[in-house]
């Protein structure tokens, strides 16, 4: 039950920080890039819109897995 605890209180901070971020508007100026990198694929017509989000899917994917590593290293595993 100790290990849910930690989980939880990690999850709770990353929660809050992303708040701040959202609450003081840092969002678009510090995270401007998000969403436009070169390997995203938009296509937008009259009637709709498509959006593809592959480039930035690979670039969280590889910042949360360095995360997650330093996280298990800090902790022994």
């Amino acid at each position: 039950m100790q290990d849910a605890g930690k989980y939880i209180i990690i999850f709770g901070i990353i929660m809050v920080v992303i708040g701040i971020v959202i609450y003081f508007g840092w969002g678009p100026k510090a995270f401007g890039w998000l969403g436009r990198l070169p390997g995203d694929i938009r296509i937008e017509n009259e009637n709709s819109r498509i959006y593809i989000p592959i480039a930035t899917c690979v670039v969280l994917s590889i910042l949360l897995t360095i995360i997650i590593r330093l996280i298990s290293l800090v902790r022994g595993r």
